[in-house]
This record gives C-alpha cells, structure tokens and sequence, in this order.
C-alpha cells in the first residue's frame, strides 16, 4: 500500500490550509468592520448566519474522523446497514426543525443549560452545565483530536502523531476564537472540500471496483458490479442470527440488531445529538425560524448523501480484498479507508487527506465553541462574576478556548485516557450512550409534557444511567439470555451481549415510565411548562417542499435496500 505524498499533494493541501485560514480572516475583519463582536454574536452569530452557512456547519460539525474512518470501517464490515445512522438522522432533522426549533427559539433559548434552567431548575441546569463541560472536553475533544491525528498519520505513513496533532489544533484554535459567525461561514469552505475531496476518492475506488471485476473502469458500472458481487452488503436491515449463525455474522447484529433497532435506541442516539446537543443545536439557535429550519432541512439532505463519501469505500475495499486486489491491506475495517486511498493519484491524494482535515478540524471548532458558550454564560457568568460586560465574557470565551485546547492535548499526546486501546467511537459511545436515555428523556418530556418536574428530570437522568449500564453489564446475569424484553447472543469472547441499541431502547423506556409515575404527583401544569402558540409548529410552503423531497429520497433509498 502506497500512500506517501508527492509535491503536489502537499501543494493541494497547502492551497486548502490557505484558504481556510484567508476566508476565515476575511469573515473576521468583516465581522470587526461592522461592529459585531458582541457576546450572542460571538457565541452564537445571531441572525448573520444564512440558512446554507447553518445547514453546512452542522454537516462539518458532525462528520469527522470516526466518519471517515469508522463508518467506512463498518460498511467494509458490515454494509449499506451502517447507513442508518445517516439516513435517521434526516429524519431526526426534520423532528427538530419542525417541532424542536420552535419552542428554542420562541423561549429565547441559547444554551442547553439555559434550556434547563427555564423549564426546570437552576440545580438541574448546574449540574447538566458541568457535566455537559466534563464530557465535552475529556471525551469529545479528546477522541476528535486524538482520532484525527492518528487517521492522518496513517494515511500519510509518516510517523508524525505528534506533528500533526499540533497542526490540526492550531488550525482549530484559529477558527474558534474567531467566534461563531467565522466558524459558521468557514464550515462552508470545509463542506465543500470535505465533499470534494471524499466524493473523489469514492470515484476512484469504484473505478478501481470495475476493473477489477472485469469492467470498463467506469464508477457507475463499478457501483452495479459492486451490489452484483456482494448483495449481503447492501442489506439495510440484518435478519436476527439463528442459533447456527456465524459468529461474524453475529458481530454485525450486535452493532445493528435488524428492525428492532428502528423501534429502539437508533431514533435515541439521533434525536440526543441532532436536539438536544450544545455542539450541534448552537449553529440554528441565533437565527429567525425561519432560517432555523430551512438550514435544518438543509443539512438533511446533505446527511442523505454522507455515505456515499464515508461508507461507499469501505464496501469498496471489502470487494477488492475479497478478489485479492488491496495491497498491503491486513483486513483490519479501520485501516479500510486509508487502503482505498492507495489508488488515488498524486495531486487527489493531497485532496484526500485536506477532506479529512476539513471534517477534523471543523468538529473541533464547533467542540470548541460549545466548551467556550456553556462555561462563559452558563458557569462565569452565573457563578463567578454576573456583572462581567460582554467585551469580558468574549475574552473569558476564547481564553476558555485555548485551556480546553491546552487540557485536550495534554490527555491525548500520550493517550492518557485510553483513546487508541478502544478506539475512537467506541470511547465515545461508552460515555456518552450510557446517558443519552435520560438526557433524551428530559428534553423530551420537558417540551410536550407541561406536568413534567424538576425532581421527576434529575431522577430521569439518574434512571437512565443506572438502567444503561444494568442492562449492558449485569441483565444477562441476573436474568439470562432470552427474555421478553431482549436475546442476547454470544459476543465471541466467551460472554453473551444485548445489542446496545436494544440496551438504549428499554433504559429510555424505564425513564420516561419513571418520570411519568413522578411527575403525577405534582401540579397538573408545572409552573415552568412551555406554553405553546395557536400557529406556532406551522410550516412555510418552502419547507413543506424540502421534507416531501427528503422523505421521498429516503423510501426511494429502503425500498432499493431493504
């Protein structure tokens, strides 16, 4: 496998670090020259961002190295299944913006904290703030930065984690203490090669496809000779494993447990993120509404199209391993990305490697960003000095940046945490999917139940954390292995697992029961409860227009694979 740069791949990658670092200056001087530089608009651009500058911005945001490299790693292990989490998540973005964003944006709502704080408790928004502030920076940061510079080392071969683990954080440090409008527009740059440079990659690897199975060498035709030599890889969902089934066979159920996982912790894990994550709701939160949702369903579209960047090459790679065709590839899924780039060539190469780049270093600002609002007005501002004007709370914001920075590189330069021996997104999952139930929960209930109380919120988060992990480590002990509320299948190394989406499913459950059961005992209306308007959840011809569009695509999508 051949992945060492030539000149010109550097000189590609140097254009793009230009760029990047030009328009987000210019946006900068822009922002100085007309007076901007206030608190909302340094955290949040209010009403600067346009509607495409919003809906791009969340894609940058979301896609990063574990995309890359760990999604294109499952479809190389599994298939099209991996795609549900992309194609949820454009149903979970019209959920958002048509029900979520109106009641943000109607109550003035900044941060997630603050969320909290309205409808609940200061007690509950406290410890959400700090707890929202520890996962971002020991969990997030550190898994992006870390992943990131290990996806790129290996991609160059150059033994340089360190080197670039630097790099990737000074440009990230650029764009964030710029504020959200620079990150907002410089997303824009970001999408844009990001999608470039992976579209190109994933046309030359199903070039590579055709050729190898005896075709004209053209993307399309390699595209039809891939489903024609494996169509157990383009199966959205996997049939529940016998008890004969393979145990590779039921590895992959275990990642994606078939339809059941449609009725359980798939819609958890995307409405969480998508609606009720500071990293992600942030970009939407400065706009009317109206611009709010059209970037919304913008970025659903857009999420329609990600595997094809992200996943298309890892089945790619599976093809050509399968016919003897990768190079130097180990069959390792992680390293499936990285094989498929040894036949770009030079010049595409350097593209590769900056759309990669692009998605590491806008996740990292967007974290950033996050990390810098919920400490400046949710924590400083609150706790520390409440009559700090807002030129010391922009200051108190980007010298936040730079210690989150500072902390994240110190706890990844020698992988500290243990990042690497799990790998990227599992460490992720491991601690944030323990707490997305209750989190979910919270949100959930908070909006459209107006009985909900604060008690029954803190409880909810408690519940859902300690059901999480007493059905991921100790229900089939106690229980067994076949229940009616779940099977567990043998996890090849000698114990049984439920598949973890399933595990999400009935700890939400539990929670919502728990909190409901709670909740009775009070007022039949909380005296903080969301007060809806005659009108208010009403859509605009546009918009009605933009889901039929996505909702269409995506049956066109299931219908094909199923």
């Amino acid at each position: 496998m051949n992945n060492k740069l030539a000149t010109i791949d550097y000189l590609v990658f140097g254009v793009y670090f230009l760029l990047l670092a030009s328009y987000g200056y210019y946006v900068y001087l822009k922002k100085k020259r007309a007076a901007e530089g206030g608190v909302k608009d340094f955290f949040l651009a209010e009403g600067s961002l346009t509607w495409w500058a919003i809906g791009a911005s969340l894609i940058a945001s979301n896609i990063s190295a574990e995309q890359f490299i760990g999604m294109s790693g499952d479809g190389f292990f599994v298939g099209t299944a991996i795609a549900a989490y992309e194609w949820i998540a454009a149903l979970a973005l019209i959920i958002i913006a048509v029900w979520f964003m109106p009641i943000y944006l109607k109550n003035k709502i900044y941060t997630m904290p603050q969320f909290l704080k309205t409808r609940y408790n200061e007690s509950v928004s406290m410890v959400m703030g700090i707890f929202w502030l520890f996962l971002y920076v020991f969990v997030n940061l550190t898994s992006i930065l870390y992943l990131g510079a290990v996806a790129i080392d290996g991609l160059i071969e150059g033994d340089q984690l360190h080197l670039i683990m630097i790099i990737l954080a000074v440009m990230g440090l650029i764009i964030t203490l710029g504020g959200m409008k620079v990150i907002g527009y410089t997303d824009v740059l970001q999408v844009a090669v990001l999608i470039i440079g992976g579209l190109a990659t994933t046309y030359l690897a199903l070039s590579k496809v055709s050729t190898t199975l005896g075709g004209s060498g053209s993307a399309i035709e390699g595209f039809r000779l891939l489903i024609n030599d494996s169509p157990d890889h383009f199966k959205m969902i996997l049939a529940k494993p016998a008890p004969d089934a393979p145990q590779e066979y039921i590895n992959k159920y275990l990642i994606l447990p078939g339809i059941a996982m449609y009725f359980a912790g798939q819609w958890i894990v995307n409405l969480n993120y998508w609606g009720c994550n500071q990293y992600i709701t942030q970009r939407a939160l400065g706009a009317d509404l109206k611009t709010a949702r059209s970037g919304i369903l913008f970025a659903a579209f857009l999420k329609l199209m990600m595997p094809i960047i992200v996943m298309l090459p890892g089945i790619a790679a599976y093809v050509l391993y399968k016919h003897n065709n990768l190079e130097g590839f180990n069959g390792v899924k992680d390293t499936a990305y990285s094989s498929v780039l040894a036949f770009l060539p030079e010049g595409l190469k350097g593209l590769s490697i900056a759309a990669l780049t692009a998605a590491i270093v806008a996740s990292l600002a967007g974290k950033l960003n996050s990390i810098s609002t919920i400490f400046t007005l949710d924590i400083y501002k609150k706790y520390v000095n409440k009559d700090a004007d807002e030129k010391k709370q922009v200051w108190v914001g980007r010298i936040t940046v730079l210690v989150a920075m500072i902390v994240s590189i110190v706890f990844t330069w020698k992988d500290l945490l243990g990042i690497g021996g799990e790998g990227g997104f599992t460490f992720i999952q491991k601690y944030t999917g323990f707490v997305s139930p209750g989190v979910f929960a919270m949100f959930l209930l908070g909006m459209f139940w107006k009985r909900t109380t604060g008690t029954a919120a803190i409880t909810g988060l408690i519940v859902g954390f300690v059901s999480s992990i007493f059905f991921n480590s100790f229900a089939v002990g106690l229980l067994g292995n076949e229940t009616f509320l779940y099977t567990a299948f043998p996890n090849g190394k000698g114990g049984y697992e439920i598949p973890f989406l399933i595990n999400m499913g009935w700890s939400f459950f539990f929670t919502i029961v728990i909190m409901v059961g709670l909740s009775l005992g009070g007022p039949k209306v909380n005296e903080k409860a969301f007060h809806f308007e005659k009108g208010m959840f009403k859509l605009q011809p546009i918009h009605i227009a933009m889901i039929t569009g996505i909702l269409l695509v995506l049956a066109a999508l299931y219908a094909k694979f199923w």
